[in-house]
Formats: C-alpha cells, structure tokens, sequence
C-alpha cells in the first residue's frame, strides 16, 4: 500500500485502525483491521475546527479513493470539513475476513467504525452504489449524530414487478459470477469503463490497486452476491428495513445523479425521491454510474453545506440554494408578491361551458385537406374531461402523479392535459421538437408514471425503454395494444357520463402544488425541466390575457403547441393549424389561412420560423385565405428575434392585424411585449442619436403586467457575477425577471435552480441586454455565447442584424474561436443563394460582412459561409453558436470543414 502513489490522495489522509467487532459474522472478541483515508489529523495539525464530519461509503468494487475530491475541499481553511472514507471490510487496503459479510452485518461493521473513530455528531453520510444503501442504515441507526444524507447513485428497493438490471443479472449468473468477479478483473474493469469520459490512466490503476489477484477479489463477488434479488434473499429484509426507515428521515438530503448509468437507473432515483420527497436532486446529464468520476460533486456538496452555521429556511442543507447575501441596498427590487384571488388554469373553460357560449366551437382539429377534422364544443369539452378524469382516477393517476403527455395538439391533447391537470397529476410536456435523443433524455429524466401517447410515441416508448404506464389515445386491436405494452386508452377511459358519478376527483387545485413539468427546447444544451405549480400557470395565463386582450371571444390559430393549450384556459376558441408542430417551418400560408377562416379567427401565435415559410408560400393564397388573414386583429410571434423586414412583409398578409413580438421563455412567459409600431419607433430614435442605450440588439420593448425586469453588468471577462440589479440605461449585462408567472425551479437540477436564483426573487436568464433610456429592453444575445476578445466583451445580436441586412445573407451568427479573454470574433454566414460547401467565404463577401459588423462597432477576424445554419428543432431559428465555434476553430485550424 503506497497512497503517495495514489492521484489526488494525501498521503497524510491514508491510516489504519484495529476495530473491535461486534457482528455475528465474527467470533466474540474478533478485532478487524480497517483503512481509511482520513484528513481529520491534518486538520487539528493546521489548528481548524471542522464544522462537523462527512462519512464516506463507497460501493462496489470501488474503494474510499472514490472520494478523494471530498477530501481534498474538506481540507480547504474556507471550509473546514473531517472527511472520513472507509475503505468496507474485504474491500480497498481494509482486512480480507475470510467471512461473508451480509448488509446487516455491514451496517454493523460501519457502527463498530465510527465508534473506535469516536465519532460525534454533526455527521452527514455520503454513499455511493451499495455504500449508499450501508450509509443510510447507519444513519437510521445513528439518528442522534446524524445531520444529513449525500447519495449519488444507488438504490434502496427492488420493485417486486421488474427485474434487476442486466448487468447485475449477468454478474450474478452461476455461469459468470466466480470468474467475472473473483477470478478474473472482469468486474473492476467492465464498471470503471462507465465512467464518462474514461478515466486517466493513474486513476484507473488506482482504482485498480487494492484488488490485483483474485484472493484479494473475494469481496466484490461476496458484495454482488448479497444483492437481494427477491424477498427470499437473507439481505432482503435488511434492506427493506433501510428502505422504510427512510419515510421516516426528516434531516436534509442531497441527491446528485448520472443518469446514463446501466446499474442504478432514474428509476431508482425516482423511488428515493418518493422516500425522501425534501431531498434536494440534480442530474448531470451525460454522467453515469461513476458520477464522482464524471462530475464535480465536491463543489456542490460543499455549496450545500456551506451555510450550515447560518440561520434560517435557505441554509444549505435547508433551503433551495438561495441564500446568496448580497448588498443590494439601493439596487432594483424583484416585484411584490401578487394578492389577486387564485383561479385554477380551468376556471374561464368551464364558465364558458356553463354560459351562452357553450353550444359554441372551444376547440378546433384542421385535417390535411384544409377543413375541420373534429371539433368540440365548450359544453362538450368541459363533459370530456370531466369523464376523463374520472377513468384517469380508477386507472390510478393520483395527485402528485407524473404524467407525459405525446399527444399533437388538438382534442385528444387538450382534453387529456385539463383532466390530468384537474386531478392534480403533474403533466410533463416534451414535444417531439427535442428530437429522439432529447426526447428520450427528458423522458427519462422526468419519469412519468404514466405516458398518454399516439402509436408512434408508445412505440418509441417501447423502443427506448421509457419509464410509465402505458394508455393510448384511440382504442387499438389486442395484438397491437400488446405490442406497444398499452394498459387502456382515452377511447375506454373516457366513458361518457363517468365525470358525473366522479365528480369528486376532480376538486379544487392546491394552488402551490406542482402541476407541469415543461420542457426547454434545448436549443443551448440539453432541454431542461421547467416545473411550474397550479398558481404560476394560472399566472401566465392572466397576464397573456391582460397583456395582450386574449380572452373569452377570442379566435386563436395556434402555430406553436404551447399555446393552443393555452387558448381553453383564456376562453378563447383555439385550433392548430395543418402543421408538423415539431418543425415550425412547414407551416404554410394555405394552411394558416385554412385554419383562420375556420374558426374566425382574431389572434395568430407563430414562430419566426413559420412566419418565414408562410411569407415565401404566399402566393398559394386563393380569395377566401386572403379575406380570413384580412381579419386578424393581433399576431404574436416570439422564440427568437424576429427581424422588422419580416414583420413588414407578414404585415401585408395580416393588414389589420397589430403585430407584436413578445420576449420570454419557458421558465417566464411572456416577459416583456413590444409591437411593430413601437419596434420602428426605437429603431428611428436610435438612428437619429437621440435615444441613449439604444441599437445594438434586438428592441423587445417593456416589461408586461405584473413583471420587473433588472440587469446585472457584464464584467470583461464575459461573466455577470455582480449581486447589484440596475437599470440605468446602456448598462449591458445578464438579464433578470421577477413575476408571478416565472417557473417554480427547474426539475431534478438542484444546481442549475441555485444558479438561476442566486438572487433572491429574481430569475437569471442566462440572455443578455440593456435597456435604452425609455425603459425598454434590447437583448444582445445568450450570457453562454459572449465573445471575450482582448480587453472587451462582444455580444453577437447587434453585429448579426447588421450583417443580415446584406441582400447575400439569410442568418448571421457571430461567435468566439480560442482561449477566453483573447478570442477572435467570427462571422458565419448562411448565403443567399446557399453555397455548396461549407468553408471560408469568398473575398467580396467577407469584404461586405466584415464593413457591415463595423457598424455596430464589431471588428471581424474571419468570415464562413455554410449552406444552412444548424438551428434548434423546436423553432428552427435558434442557432447553436456553440457548435459554430467548435466547427470554426476547426475550419480555421485548417482541419476539413464538413458540416457543421
């Protein structure tokens, strides 16, 4: 045993200890010889008082190595912390028995540990894989040291009804076990090859190091045979113990997860999370099973402990992560709490139901060929999805249940999502637009107790092993319902009358209780989980109405799914139009008219994306379409900037229409509201000089009722890490909002949360702007994508409108190649008319690209040219400038430029 030879270890934190046991594997008076690594004596010798002891469990076939990083931050002045990792009997440099030592008896070893350690509380355990489930049965048994729980992954119950993951099936086949795990290193090597990415070589032999030769080996196959496979198992009951005493655990819990890991799936963090519902959680997307490998955990670990000696509800291990102290005394306030009574997200449907208007059209289904397929009347729908709730309820969702609805909008969709929500079941919404593979990781991140899905989503769902139960929305023959695993269907669930005989189930909506987890498009890395309660939707709703006019008599054409949901809860009649919803793009000016003259439409809600196509589609316009646009009194388009040129030309087809570009997001919509008119005024006063903060970025006007908006100032190295909120005009920095409506945190991302609400009452969005001496705001772009070239940081938005002015480029995107702080600004331009190949522009262009980013006061290094701009899927005008600048530095490295 050489820990000098160990990366990241002190060789100071590595002992040995003699250990009284008190198992039932042992004889009486049997003493076993532990390791540790232990920075308790280091601390004492550099005169700090730890604030209390983190003990440290690692699982299978790791060892206290695993927790190096812990160590190491315990060890920091700032925040002194005794980190003890064991090393478990049989495992790492601790004794080899000679024994098989059950749970129950590891439990028992642990206790005999820290009672030689002398160890007094406050302790936090922190376990990993089955050193999860050993660290909390010392904790249950240890309730009066006990301060806190950290698991990463691991699990604490087997469900009766699926089987044990593969892997571990195949480790414990007769045929494998013995030589996978003892005899050969099949085992250590097959697990540290889930690390992502793979581990440096000295790390690996590290892990390595304690278990070469198979008589060293015995404990790995003794661990893997004591998994308790079913309640005939001996550990069985030990286990259940542990996973039923945790109901009954009230000290602070921390869950940091790998989600792409083959052993402990979301699964079984969705069962801690039932077991431990206070617990704070964070997925690292693309980290596995060896998360403190694949992630740094010490960071938030310690981030989490590290208001311990403070006070109140937002300490570390109490509150939500956001107990940031800052000195804003003079700066901007978040807005005031609203008063207003609460109004459940259905209330206006069914007082249209119940009113004159109930016999009338609520919702509308265009079919291919430009009419009306299916349509419901308020009274109608009102009747559905109180009869689906009452089926939904015998079928067993219950409140607080997850529900995934994959479902194009229209009926089926509206009905299921007001009777979901009506019977205080949580609706996950991930639209197809994240594509398979963001589709999938939302999916599975979320895990939804059931899916409520078309064939094709219910066959993806089979497909790719989705978490929930199965309904599908129309009634299928019993060979394909087998096929797709589908318990039901709405057809069968929504038998009429039913709403009446279960009207109980559908009571008044706890207005703080989660009722939608909504996904983000993913557009500047994986899509999040947005979690919003019954009040923040009700929220949205009204200040959509009070913003915008949008209520009962209102005729809405819908071209993004989000709001043609909306539409029932605003009394407004709704259809979507005859679309891929998942590609905005292919709406067509035929098929927005078709859907407008149907319903009579007032109100049209599209994406730049689609206005784009339903301006070049236009002469497919016969009489009747152009009448029905004619009568459109408001058009709304938002998810990215929307260029005045393109709103001058869509103005043509909608001539009586206002046309207002709202800005929000996911987390906060709408934000802020600003109309074509107003668009054109800013953008006169900033070309005669007389508006201060005017230009350079988008102009999105003020904010809406109820909301308040601040900035924190971009420092040069790109970042805003100020605490001051300001206002002052041309102040460039990262936005914030506060409002009734703004999400209530983002889902299973406890770090991503704490970073959004370091300040407290506002929501950091991550976009960048200012605003101009009239109170309105101009956003410049994505925090994540500021250029920091020498001595100043650039963002992108006022250089790519400058440059998409030239007739030669369609979409502009400026982005950053080389280190931070001495980056060179690139332009990437899509032609008009497209270019073949993908590569460094042709001289004239680059000429006029580089004279039109001067204008806004950007110089261009260099200038490429693709044929199309990789663009997000949901509102294909989002473009990845992260992957342009990984492609660049390529490009301009002189590797093959390919696509993008």
């Amino acid at each position: 045993m050489v820990a000098a030879a160990w990366p990241g270890v002190d060789p100071q934190w590595s002992r040995e200890l003699a250990v009284p046991s008190t198992s039932g594997a042992d004889e009486p008076g049997t003493v076993r010889n532990w390791h540790i690594l232990d920075n308790g004596a280091q601390l004492e010798a550099r005169g700090l008082t730890p604030a209390g002891t983190l003990l440290c469990v690692h699982g299978n076939p790791t060892w206290s190595y695993l927790w190096r990083t812990l160590l190491a931050a315990g060890s920091d002045p700032a925040h002194p912390w005794r980190v003890v990792a064991v090393d478990q009997l049989d495992m790492g440099f601790s004794e080899r028995t000679g024994t098989f030592r059950r749970l129950a008896d590891r439990i028992n070893d642990l206790g005999d540990l820290t009672t030689a350690l002398g160890l007094d509380g406050p302790v936090v355990t922190v376990g990993h894989d089955w050193g999860g489930v050993i660290s909390l049965g010392w904790a249950l048994a240890h309730p009066d040291q006990l301060a806190g729980v950290v698991l990463t992954n691991t699990a604490v119950h087997q469900p009766s009804t699926s089987k044990i993951p593969p892997a571990l099936r195949l480790a414990l086949h007769p045929a494998v076990h013995q030589w996978g795990t003892v005899t050969s290193d099949a085992f250590l090597r097959v697990t540290h090859s889930l690390a992502h990415p793979p581990l440096a070589a000295d790390t690996h032999a590290a892990y390595m190091a304690p278990y070469r030769g198979a008589g060293r080996r015995s404990g790995l196959g003794n661990f893997v045979a004591d998994i308790p496979v079913d309640e005939f198992h001996p550990s069985f009951a030990a286990l259940a113990g542990v996973a039923e005493g945790l109901r009954g655990l009230t000290v602070p819990a921390l869950m940091l997860w790998g989600p792409r890991d083959p052993i402990f799936s979301d699964r079984y963090l969705k069962d801690l999370i039932g077991r431990l519902p206070h617990a704070k959680v964070h997925r690292f997307e693309g980290a596995g099973h060896l998360v403190a490998e694949d992630r740094d955990i010490a960071t938030p670990v310690f981030e989490w402990l590290a208001a311990r000696e403070g006070a109140g509800p937002d300490s570390a291990l109490g509150g939500d992560g956001t107990d940031v102290a800052a000195d804003v005394v003079g700066a901007v306030k978040p807005a005031e709490p609203e008063t207003a009574e609460f109004r459940p997200l259905w209330t206006l449907l069914g007082e249209q139901a119940a009113g004159p208007a109930g016999t009338g059209s609520a919702v509308v289904e265009m079919g291919p060929d430009g009419t009306a397929a299916r349509s419901l009347s308020w009274q109608q729908l009102d009747q559905k999805i109180l009869d689906l709730s009452a089926g939904l309820a015998k079928a067993g969702v219950q409140r607080g249940r997850r529900v995934s609805l994959m479902v194009p909008p229209g009926v089926d969709l509206t009905v299921a999502l007001y009777a979901c929500l009506r019977l205080g079941a949580v609706v996950v919404v991930a639209d197809a637009g994240l594509g398979t593979k963001g589709l999938s990781r939302a999916v599975k991140g979320a895990t939804p107790d059931f899916i409520i899905g078309i064939d094709k989503a219910l066959a993806a769902a089979a497909a790719l092993g989705w978490p929930g139960r199965r309904i599908s929305v129309g009634t299928l023959p019993a060979a394909r319902r087998r096929l797709l695993g589908a318990e039901t269907s709405l057809a069968e669930l929504t038998r009429p009358g039913a709403g009446r005989a279960g009207a109980q189930h559908a009571g008044a909506a706890s207005p703080d209780a989660p009722a939608a987890v909504l996904f983000t498009s993913g557009s500047t890395g994986p899509a999040k989980g947005v979690l919003y309660t019954h009040r923040q939707l009700a929220a949205m709703r009204d200040t959509v109405a009070s913003t915008f006019g949008v209520r009962a008599g209102s005729n809405l054409v819908a071209g993004f799914a989000p709001f043609a949901l909306l539409g029932p809860a605003l009394g407004a009649v709704s259809v979507t139009p005859a679309m891929d919803v998942t590609a905005p793009r292919t709406l067509t000016a035929r098929a927005l008219a078709d859907a407008a003259r149907a319903i009579d439409a007032t109100v049209v809600f599209a994406s730049p994306a689609a206005l784009r196509n339903v301006v070049a589609t236009r002469e497919d316009l016969d009489e009747a379409g152009l009448k029905a646009l004619a009568r459109v009194e408001l058009l709304l388009s938002a998810g990215a900037p929307v260029p005045e040129p393109l709103l001058a030309e869509v103005q043509q087809l909608v001539p009586a229409a206002s046309l207002h570009t709202p800005y929000g997001m996911t987390e906060a919509l709408p934000v802020t509201d600003i109309s074509l008119e107003q668009i054109r005024e800013a953008d006169a006063e900033t070309a005669a000089g007389n508006l201060q903060g005017g230009g350079n970025g988008v102009c999105v006007g003020k904010p809406v009722h109820g909301a308040r908006l601040a900035i924190i100032p971009l420092a040069a190295d790109g970042t805003a890490s100020g605490t001051r909120p300001v206002t002052d005009a041309g102040v460039t920095g990262e936005i914030l909002v506060s409002a009734p409506h703004v999400k209530d945190s983002y889902d299973r991302l406890w770090l991503t949360q704490r970073e959004s609400a370091g300040l407290p009452g506002w929501h950091r969005t991550g976009d960048v702007g200012h605003f101009d001496a009239a109170g309105r705001l101009w956003v410049e772009g994505r925090l994540a994508h500021v250029v920091t070239a020498p001595g100043a940081a650039i963002t992108p938005v006022g250089a790519e409108q400058a440059i998409e002015l030239l007739d030669s480029v369609r979409l502009a995107a400026v982005t950053g190649v080389g280190p931070a702080g001495t980056q060179a600004v690139v332009a990437v331009v899509e032609t008009v008319p497209p270019t073949r190949t993908a590569g460094p522009a042709e001289p004239a262009l680059a000429a006029s690209v580089r004279a039109a980013a001067r204008t806004a006061g950007v110089e261009i290094s260099a200038v490429l040219a693709v044929p199309a701009q990789p663009t997000d899927i949901r509102h294909n005008a989002k473009i990845d400038r992260t992957r342009l600048s990984r492609w660049a530095t390529r490009v301009l490295a002189g590797g093959r430029p390919g696509k993008p």
